[in-house]
């Protein structure tokens, strides 16, 4: 990445972030840079600000232009679990171990190189890398999903997301006796600053908040279920190590590697919200996957 750094005068006093990295930027749309805010490669006086931050005299602006790649993304045939479709929105159970779009060290064998293959209406919103992509699940997070077939429905999706409107309900399987049956974690998060590839809990952060109760206890382990009512990078891997009981198996934000699981025990399993068209409440929610119900088990007999 490139960094740069501009320290604002009296003439930019008043303008809006955004304005003045495409100022700054004229090699890159509008679209881009506030891309770049969003995905938190800007800071203001080394916080994290919105594209329409107002500028204030002698602000220092740091900037990172991330590395951009140009490459086509191709259709893959790749079996997808569909649990709904209409001419508006897909609904899938992504599997674990997929990721749900390209990324700068892999292209193929994602999401959405299997949604290619199968459907010729995706929104393109947010690009070809992410046809389709209205929320996202971690690479190692299965469950269930919704895809926008077109851009009307994308934006209406998008706007309950940003609402906090859809309900999102996960299972997971953390370290450590769970005390409290239930409880409200309200931290909020941000990029690590010292590891641009882990999300923490900072005091710059984006609010993020989710809800948990207590399914089960074993001897060393307890089995949760996870609400969501923000929906953060990381954010109930990032909110479960904050409570000193992070998730079994998660390879970023737990020290301890499980011998039980070889990746995390984390998956979503019901999904609420408004059909785009029509306005009715649709609600899908799916079984333990066979990795989830089989490592209960096996707690269950350890205990």
């Amino acid at each position: 990445m490139i960094k740069n750094t501009h320290l604002t005068n009296e003439q930019e006093t008043g303008l809006r972030l955004d304005k003045i990295l495409v100022q700054k930027n004229p090699e890159y749309s509008r679209q881009q840079i506030q891309s770049w805010i969003k995905n938190e490669y800007v800071t203001v006086n080394n916080i994290f600000q919105k594209p329409n931050y107002k500028i204030k005299t002698a602000d220092k602006i740091v900037w990172h232009i991330p590395e951009t790649v140009e490459r086509h993304i191709n259709p893959e045939n790749i079996p997808l679990t569909i649990l709904y479709e209409d001419d508006h929105i897909i609904v899938i159970n992504k599997e674990r171990g997929m990721l749900v779009h390209p990324t700068l060290q892999q292209s193929s064998g994602t999401l959405v190189n299997a949604l290619m293959y199968y459907s010729n209406s995706l929104s393109n919103i947010n690009g070809e890398e992410r046809l389709g992509i209205v929320h996202r699940l971690d690479k190692d997070t299965s469950g269930v999903m919704v895809v926008a077939k077109t851009n009307e429905a994308h934006t209406h999706l998008q706007n309950q997301f940003s609402n906090h409107t859809v309900y999102r309900k996960y299972e997971a399987i953390v370290l450590g006796v769970v005390s409290h049956n239930h409880g409200i974690i309200d931290a909020p998060i941000g990029r690590d600053k010292k590891n641009r590839l882990r999300m923490a809990v900072t005091s710059d952060g984006k609010y993020a908040e989710t809800h948990f109760k207590v399914l089960s206890r074993f001897n060393q382990h307890s089995h949760l279920a996870c609400e969501l009512i923000t929906g953060r990078t990381h954010q109930i891997r990032v909110h479960m190590k904050y409570i000193n009981h992070p998730i079994v198996g998660d390879p970023i934000y737990s020290r301890k590697k499980s011998k039980l699981l070889d990746s995390q025990a984390l998956f979503a399993k019901k999904l609420h919200f408004n059909h785009p068209a029509t306005g009715k409440l649709l609600k899908f929610e799916i079984d333990q996957p066979t990795y989830f119900a089989s490592l209960i088990k096996e707690l269950q007999i350890i205990a």
